[in-house]
């Protein structure tokens, strides 16, 4: 049972393991979509297993939705069918992927649907301005998803229309552009094909130099065999026409035995065909041979191209010797150049029989003919490129202009909700703040009033406790001592003098705790006080009293001022042994500064925490919001600064 176990993992390990899918999966009944696509793409897999591959794959991907799966197997549908050379097949579903990538703006393959259109338009139907329409829109879409790479790449197929189009300088600034959006590593093969396509440019206008500079970097940095051959072959082809013979045959007799051309019978026609040109050019006359072999081998392999090229090296080489055998030729070339619709091979080959003819007028009209003919279709040529670009520009312009106006739109409707939200966020918080500060300072002097009351009812009752002490420390016992002196019939004249000085006392605390004279006496009954505390011992000095309007000082601000003044003048009396004593009045912005000072002995900072008179009157100020600030010291007078709110 064990052994089976073991059997059956072992199996299924094998069968998850066994990743890799081939064309015969396709019939097992399992098969999704994306095995299918992987199939089709495979290079490795033959055609007909890839098409078989592609087209189960989009028979099951268009069931569902119109999403990027099926934009991805409808390009590569087209693209199958262009290796199968069903060209109407490949123009149906670019057209179908260009509709498709349009209704959901799929930029990458609105690109891709009209390079297929643009290639199909070029190889297979000649027609050039709609291949270079179609190439350029899918420029544009590649431009708005910033795909450099793709951009250069329809740029070069750009150029090499307007090349074969004789629109030289058109490539030429088309090529220069492509350039600048290659990646200088990544695309090294297209832009070796750039420099090629510009040295041909420069070849066609006869800047020779230039051409051979561009074909040597092309080749100096092109990686493909294949490839740096065919540049090789068109270097050479530029120093036949420069007449820099030898360079030429170097390279030709390099090249022409390469197993590559070898290997390639188009190759190789080409290559001797240049190889025989060259050498009669300079001089070589053994090469007739080599011509006629070149031209059997492009008729045997229907390349027509090649043929024109051909019977035109015989129609030069026999122009010296046999003017019938040249004419041929030349003729030949005529027939071709009809059929392929390449009227300037036709121009050329008249030109040369004018030279063989020259008397021959319908010759030489219908040179005239074909030249006028080419000029105006090469003028009309690089107009329609030159507005296919310019519209293009335009568009992008205005595109980039409305996207522009939309942005700034955009953004002023973004900054005015900014700021409307800053505007309506600074008043939230400014109503949060009056909120919090309506309630904080109600709170503060909710508490201050608490605690003005609380150190009132301190006052008061530090007031009540120091009256306590005076009546029961000094005025009882004076009534005690008299008492004392009545019952021992002591002498009269003491008892008289015991008896007065309770009847000032007494009238000092009746005054202490009656009330106070707020009205229009105030001033005088203060003044009144403070001489009760002087004699012709102590001096008492004013300043500034007649210049204050009494009538705008607060009652509770009068009583307070009045009974601290009073204690300051007790506490002289009683400790200071002061002679003269300075009141200075002063009227302040909103209230009254009064500054105390005598010239008694002071006190120190720990006497005078024991002063309890002291303590109250500074509990008095703080309990009306005003200040009282204490100066002295030992042996160096007494000062206070007073200060009232009105």
């Amino acid at each position: 049972m064990s052994k089976i176990l073991i059997f059956s993992i072992v199996f299924l390990f094998l069968c998850c393991d066994n990743t890799k899918i081939n064309s015969k999966t396709i019939d097992n009944g399992n098969t999704d979509i994306n095995d299918y696509y992987k199939i089709a793409k495979n290079k490795n897999n033959s055609l007909q297993e890839r098409y078989e591959a592609i087209n189960k794959s989009f028979s099951l991907v268009k069931k569902g939705g119109r999403d990027t799966l099926f934009l991805k197997i409808l390009y590569l549908k087209g693209v199958i069918h262009l290796s199968s050379k069903e060209y109407d097949s490949l123009f149906l579903y670019s057209k179908n992927l260009r509709k498709y990538a349009k209704r959901i703006n799929n930029q990458s393959y609105l690109g891709k649907s009209n390079y297929l259109l643009g290639y199909y338009y070029d190889e297979i139907t000649n027609l050039s301005d709609s291949s270079f329409y179609h190439y350029n829109i899918s420029k544009t879409h590649f431009l708005n998803i910033n795909d450099s790479s793709q951009v250069g790449k329809r740029l070069i197929s750009m150029s090499l229309i307007q090349q074969n189009q004789s629109d030289f300088f058109g490539s030429k600034e088309t090529i220069t552009e492509a350039l600048q959006y290659l990646h200088p590593k990544k695309d090294i093969k297209h832009i070796a094909s750039s420099y090629n396509t510009l040295a041909t440019n420069h070849r066609k206008l006869l800047n020779y130099n230039d051409a051979i500079n561009f074909y040597k970097k092309a080749i100096k940095i092109i990686l493909s065999k294949k490839d740096k051959l065919a540049y090789k072959n068109n270097l050479a082809a530029t120093y036949t026409d420069n007449k820099q013979y030898k360079s030429a045959i170097s390279i030709l007799e390099s090249i022409v035995k390469d197993s590559v051309v070898l290997n390639n019978e188009k190759k190789y026609a080409r290559i001797i065909d240049n190889l025989a040109y060259v050498k009669w050019l300079s001089g070589q006359n053994e090469t007739e041979k080599t011509l006629l072999e070149a031209l059997n081998i492009r008729i045997k392999n229907n390349d027509k191209r090649g043929q024109i090229a051909s019977y035109t090296h015989l129609g030069e080489f026999y122009s010296k010797n046999n003017r019938m055998k040249a004419s041929a030729y030349f003729d030949s070339v005529i027939r071709l150049s009809k059929d392929l619709k390449m009227p300037k091979a036709e121009k050329d080959v008249v030109k040369f029989l004018i030279k063989l003819y020259p008397k021959n007028v319908e010759l030489r009209d219908r040179y005239t003919i074909l030249q006028d003919s080419l000029y105006a279709q090469e003028l009309k040529v690089k107009t329609q490129f030159a507005k296919y670009k310019y519209d293009d520009k335009q568009k992008q312009e205005s595109i980039l202009r409305l996207q522009k106006e939309k942005a700034e739109k955009d953004l002023a409707y973004t900054k005015e909700r900014q700021t409307k939200i800053i505007y309506l966020s600074a008043f939230i918080l400014a109503c949060i703040t009056i909120a919090f500060a309506i309630y904080f300072f109600k709170r503060r002097a909710k508490i201050l009033k608490q605690q003005n009351e609380l150190e009132k009812l301190e006052t008061i009752y530090s007031t009540e406790a120091e009256l306590s002490r005076k009546l029961h420390d000094d005025f009882g016992a004076k009534i005690n001592h008299s008492m004392l002196l009545v019952q021992n019939d002591s002498d009269k004249s003491k008892l008289l003098d015991t008896l007065d000085e309770l009847y000032h006392q007494s009238r000092d605390f009746s005054r202490e705790i009656n009330e106070v004279e707020t009205g229009v006496n105030y001033k005088n009954e203060l003044f009144d006080m403070l001489s009760l505390y002087t004699s012709t011992q102590i001096k008492l000095y004013t300043t500034g009293s007649k210049s204050i309007d009494w009538s705008t000082i607060n009652d509770l601000s009068k009583i307070v001022l009045y009974k601290v003044l009073r204690e300051l003048m007790l506490n002289m009396l009683k400790h200071s042994n002061a002679t003269a004593v300075k009141i200075a009045f002063k009227t302040l912005f909103d209230g009254l500064q009064i500054n105390y000072s005598d010239n008694g002995k002071g006190a120190s900072k720990m006497a005078m925490r024991n002063k309890n008179g002291l303590r109250n009157t500074e509990k008095r100020i703080q309990a009306i919001g005003g200040t009282i600030i204490f100066e002295t010291d030992k042996g160096k007078g007494f000062k206070a600064e007073i200060k009232t709110p009105n």
